[in-house]
């Protein structure tokens, strides 16, 4: 080697992982003239708040992380924590690999302008500058500022492919992001073949494969006026501390109430995860518990892991293929083993289809993804055809809210901290807001409930919803968050568009049946009764408000918006008064003159909706009703009730805004949809509302005969499930050298070399279709090629062995 360092610089940004990195892979599998290896994170001060780094009495060279919008912090406390876990946990994976990853504050293109001045006055050189590509606006900026100053100091710059995805980019089939469908069922079809055979995913480097770290004596320093952080508890200290206390107002931590995402960051916790879903069948139940409100395990909860590329869709997609297959004895008793595809699994991949048609959009519409307009790209006032966006938004800036907006800006302002803070009156909305706040965390169901609540019945600038969960979500993603908040809010690509309105009441009789979730969050309400009065506690009566302490709670006198539901035609709202208020015109009215957005009789525009048990805006009527205060909006004169029935193509993993199931017009049949992002769940129904399953014609639809009487499979009756398992072989643990100490402790893999498991009671693979099991590895020709070779299974596995033993 060479007395002269040729040092390579990978910049990492969410690609935070060791197994299936393409970049890591490439420098421990070939030649490629490098003495040295720096993989960096660089905390950029746009997006994430770097004053905590500063040395004592210096000041920070870069403006507050502060959103556009709600002026709020871009990067909340939740998710700082989380980022500071999974940085670390990358960089001990890498030490044990006798590599490492060091941390610096700073735009990228100013810290590789400060290596490359530090070492200029030694024998050393910066060769190149590798880095993950990102497609999403700020992320391209950054790209370009780093190109250019590799450009001016003669340094050879290279953008990597981002393989965190499900399907690769380079075999979709789209020349041009302008060929991206504005339709997610078209785009799903033309991708179906893939599902089931994306990429192999890359085994994790030897130890010593990789280049080594500079010495201490030629490190790059952090430039000034930043200090170098060495110990993990002072950087998670430094990143979290600015940005608490993100409310004046905070609602205080229920006692008894437990989040639903307490993982820790990192692609360590990301294979535990994994793996658990596998084993403990929430992958086979995905699609019946993707809906849920409470617990850990009603969804993947692997989002914010793939946010942050601490795993990747197609290693997900490869351990449900062990499980369908029957490959890996460890799922021997696990739901769904050895039986194929199961709806909960083919969900799964679905909502990881629909990630990757997010980001799709991101790269097609570009900026677009952060205006008002949205992808529609249309102006206030104007209408595009059914759905169109006809609305004025309405806003906290005095200087942007349009002449006489009413309410005014400063009541919006209000509204707006009474959204944030959980007290709008709405408790499945001031459940969910409430349970983000403290833990990062909320619900797909609830996020879609949040989003068009905001949006829809308040007619508040969507953006500062986006902007606020971009803060506050642990499982923040720019593409599903932006990309979700335009669906629900009317201006993305929902062919439904504006008609589409939740019922937040009948959402929460569908989905919190027994009350636990709203009053597990705001524990003031935990006294009362009565669902109804549960869900929207200004319909108490006064006897049960007074004794909860609620009389004069704001959200009982001034609620923001007030829906009159009635539950098996018996309306629950008492006929006493109670004093008018600007948010939501007091107990009994439609809202005070000074508050459109929370008045009215429940039309939209001139024409009255079909009434629904939930209000839902688009369901034929049934047994009950709803008498909302939406905001007024314009649709075409001759819409009626049959063409508003009509349903788009839907789908959702953010994993997490959940898509529902959506129904197929033409041949009547649901489609379910779930986790991952989340488009318009429309599960059980023809649209948002939920609840049991309402066919948006006057019959049932049709049945063949044939398929009428189609007998149902029964078990053998002299075959008991798992009886064979007596006798199953013992299997020694495969151990892996080269596997990393402390995931190497980890290490209760179970496999049979170069076999599958097989046992007469289940199928063998052999019975498996080929279109289930992972395809070859790349050839050493080409890092993106693949060989003709039968597949064998390598020496070092993908998984890295991420397992707790059993």
């Amino acid at each position: 080697m060479s007395t002269r360092g040729k040092l390579l610089v990978y910049l990492v940004r969410r690609d935070l992982r060791i197994t299936d990195n393409p970049i890591l892979h490439h420098l421990a599998t070939r030649h490629h003239g490098f003495s040295h290896l720096l993989p960096i994170f660089v905390l950029p001060p746009n997006q994430i708040e770097v004053s905590g780094f500063l040395a004592e009495g210096q000041q920070s060279p870069y403006p507050p992380a502060l959103s556009n919008i709600g002026k709020f912090w871009r990067c909340g406390p939740h998710r700082a924590k989380f980022l500071a876990e999974s940085i670390w946990d990358m960089k001990n994976s890498l030490e044990t690999l006798k590599s490492g990853l060091v941390v610096r504050v700073g735009s990228l293109d100013d810290v590789i302008t400060c290596i490359v001045e530090s070492l200029k006055h030694m024998d050393h050189s910066l060769e190149a500058v590798w880095m993950t590509e990102e497609k999403s606006f700020e992320e391209m900026e950054e790209q370009k500022a780093v190109s250019n100053v590799c450009a001016i100091n003669n340094i050879n710059f290279k953008l990597w492919a981002d393989e965190k995805y499900y399907i690769d980019d380079r075999d979709t089939g789209l020349r041009n992001p302008q060929d991206v469908s504005d339709v997610f069922t078209t785009y799903r079809r033309t991708q179906e073949p893939l599902i089931e055979r994306p990429r192999a995913s890359l085994p994790c480097p030897k130890v010593g494969s990789l280049p080594p770290l500079p010495s201490a004596s030629w490190m790059p320093p952090q430039e000034s006026p930043f200090v170098t952080i060495n110990t993990y508890d002072d950087f998670e200290s430094r990143l979290v501390e600015p940005v608490k206390g993100m409310l004046a107002n905070p609602p205080p931590y229920p006692e008894g109430a437990r989040s639903s995402h307490p993982f820790v960051g990192g692609e360590a916790n990301a294979w535990d995860r994994l793996v658990h879903l596998v084993k403990d069948g929430g992958m086979a139940k995905y699609h019946e518990t993707r809906n849920g409100l409470i617990g850990r395990d009603y969804s993947t909860k692997l989002s914010a892991y793939l946010s942050l590329g601490c795993i990747t869709a197609r290693q997900v997609h490869e351990e449900m293929v062990k499980l369908e297959d029957g490959s890996e004895p460890k799922y021997v008793l696990s739901e769904g083993f050895g039986m194929g595809e199961t709806a909960g699994t083919r969900g799964v991949r679905f909502e990881l289809l629909w990630r990757d048609y997010m980001r799709l959009c991101t790269i097609k519409f570009g900026s677009r993804l952060f205006r008002l307009s949205g992808f529609k790209g249309e102006t206030p006032g104007q209408a595009n055809g059914e759905g169109g966006y006809a609305r004025m938004w309405k806003t906290a800036d005095a200087s942007q809210a349009a002449k006489g907006q009413n309410p005014p800006p400063q009541q919006i302002r209000n509204m707006l901290d009474r959204f944030l803070e959980g007290t709008t009156g709405m408790g499945l909305i001031d459940a969910s807001q409430r349970e983000l706040y403290h833990t990062g965390y909320t619900s797909n169901r609830a996020r879609q409930n949040v989003a068009n609540f905001l949006a829809k019945r308040l007619n508040i600038d969507w953006r500062y919803g986006a902007e606020w969960y971009e803060s506050m979500l642990i499982d923040y993603d720019v593409s599903s968050n932006w990309a979700n908040w335009q669906y629900v809010s009317g201006v993305g690509n929902d062919p439904r568009g504006d008609a589409r309105l939740f019922n937040p009441v009948k959402q929460a009789f569908d989905y919190d049946p027994n009350g636990r979730f709203v009053r597990a969050w705001i524990p003031e309400l935990k006294q009362l009764e009565k669902l109804e009065n549960v869900f929207q506690v200004w319909t108490g009566g006064e006897e049960d408000l007074e004794k909860s302490g609620l009389t004069d709670d704001v959200m009982v006198t001034d609620p923001i918006c007030k829906i009159e539901y009635v539950v098996d035609r018996a309306p629950r709202t008492r006929t006493f008064r109670w004093k008018r208020g600007s948010g939501g015109g007091g107990r009994r009215g439609g809202g005070s003159s000074n508050n459109s957005g929370a008045q009215g009789d429940g039309n939209m525009g001139s024409r009255k909706p079909p009434a629904s048990k939930g209000g839902d805006s688009t369901k034929g009527p049934t047994k009950g009703k709803q008498t909302d205060s939406p905001p007024q909006r314009n649709h075409k004169k001759n819409s009626s009730p049959a063409s508003q029935s009509k349903n788009p193509s839907q789908g959702s993993l953010s994993m997490d805004f959940a898509q529902g199931s959506q129904i197929n017009h033409k041949n009547r049949t649901p489609r379910g949809r779930g986790e991952g992002s989340w488009r318009c769940d429309t599960r059980g129904g023809t649209h948002s509302g939920g609840g049991g399953t309402t066919w948006p014609y006057s019959s049932p639809p049709y049945i063949p005969p044939a398929r009428q009487s189609q007998p149902q499979l029964q078990p053998h009756p002299q075959i008991q499930p798992h009886q064979h398992l007596q006798h199953q072989p013992q299997v020694q643990p495969h151990h892996f050298p080269e596997c990393p100490p402390h995931i190497q402790s980890r290490l209760d893999l179970n496999i049979l070399p170069h076999q599958p498991y097989m046992h007469s009671a289940y199928p063998t693979s052999s019975n498996t279709p080929q279109s289930y099991r992972p395809q070859p590895y790349p050839s050493p020709s080409h890092p993106f090629s693949h060989s003709t070779a039968p597949y064998q299974l390598p020496s070092y596995p993908h998984q890295l062995a991420h397992l707790r033993p059993a």
